[in-house]
């Protein structure tokens, strides 16, 4: 692959203003594809559950996200060829990501300075994260902040929606009226395929990154992330995994983590339906209605000890004296702790 720095030969063909940037060029490399080689889902179809029953399995990673009443599915064997879907939900323009090489699946609101915006993938990478770009400016933006660093847009950054990582059974019993992006992309891929394959080992070493200054973790050792007013903090799986439901406090906010049985991994075996189970996870405020709950997950089932009611992974409560009740989403993901410790290297680390 061409790990050539990024120059001005690079840019011939970019509008992309250099003159303004708040990095030294010479952190982008290219990943090997050029601008829109990983083309972007601009026009992008939904299916119902009947449909996609028949190509996607039940336990395969999809990119979970509900706002305007509406719920969809991103299948993660869709977003690793595309990266990038510029969608819609009723007024709001929202901007689906996926980096593999992070496992960063994060949601935007596509609007800058209230105007609408369409996102392509650049072709370069920033600390092995995707680099995306605007069509209006070519400004470049880091998927992993939402923040524009090289080009007239520098400095602005993309207000971030919460969504998840969850299985696809999963996503049809929280949602079931929800709908699944449709592999009728308008291209032609090896969608069920992981181009990556066993690039998700714990002992792999990630794609152009270079030096890694923080070992506190192994590199590609899986973690939550979690961002609440101005305080990042990190809960590796090893610890997610064991415990199910950790009770925290970040930023002055009371959270929960979850983790249950669930999703595969998207970049373990060749066939992602074959991949391992790495379970699925989700990040909550634990108030409802004025009370701070405490959760604890016992024989394969998330309840809270002041009531006793279940919890599902999307943080709604299925039964007893609190079902209906839906706890608020906090911006959180799933990420090979080396992007999410590059990106914050102030975060704190739980240590159970």
């Amino acid at each position: 692959m061409n790990t050539e720095s990024a120059n001005s030969q690079n840019f011939d063909n970019w509008k992309t203003d250099l003159s303004k940037k708040s990095i030294d060029l010479k952190s982008l490399v290219s990943g090997g594809p050029p601008k829109d080689g990983i083309p972007s889902i601009n026009k992008p179809e939904f299916v119902q559950f009947d449909d996609a029953d028949s190509w996607i399995n039940n336990e395969e990673p999809v990119i979970a996200f509900q706002y305007e009443g509406i719920s969809r599915a991103y299948p993660l064997q869709i977003m690793i060829w595309h990266e990038i879907v510029n969608d819609r939900f009723d007024d709001t323009p929202v901007l689906i990501t996926f980096c593999p090489l992070c496992y960063s699946a994060i949601v935007f609101d596509r609007r800058i300075d209230g105007e609408v915006h369409e996102f392509g993938v650049s072709g370069f990478l920033r600390h092995s994260d995707m680099i995306m770009f605007d069509r209006k400016t070519e400004s470049l933006w880091q998927q992993f902040t939402g923040e524009a660093v090289v080009g007239s847009y520098t400095g602005k950054e993309l207000k971030v929606l919460p969504s998840q990582i969850i299985s696809y059974e999963q996503f049809k019993d929280a949602y079931p009226d929800g709908e699944i992006l449709s592999r009728e992309t308008g291209h032609r891929r090896s969608y069920g395929q992981n181009p990556y394959a066993g690039y998700d080992d714990i002992n792999n070493t990630p794609f152009l990154m270079g030096d890694i200054e923080d070992d506190r973790l192994k590199p590609m050792e899986k973690v939550v992330g979690l961002r609440i007013n101005g305080t990042q903090k990190a809960y590796p799986y090893a610890v997610t995994e064991k415990e199910g439901a950790i009770n925290d406090t970040v930023g002055e906010e009371p959270v929960v983590i979850f983790h249950v049985d669930g999703a595969r991994s998207a970049l373990d075996a060749a066939e992602i339906s074959n991949s391992r189970s790495d379970g699925s996870t989700g990040a909550f405020n634990r108030v409802i209605n004025g009370q701070t709950l405490e959760f604890r997950y016992q024989s394969g089932e998330i309840r809270d000890q002041e009531t006793g009611s279940t919890w599902d992974i999307s943080g709604k409560a299925v039964s007893g004296e609190l079902e209906g009740e839906q706890l608020e989403p906090l911006i959180f993901g799933d990420y090979f702790a080396f992007a999410w410790m590059v990106f914050w290297p102030e975060t704190l680390l739980f240590d159970n």
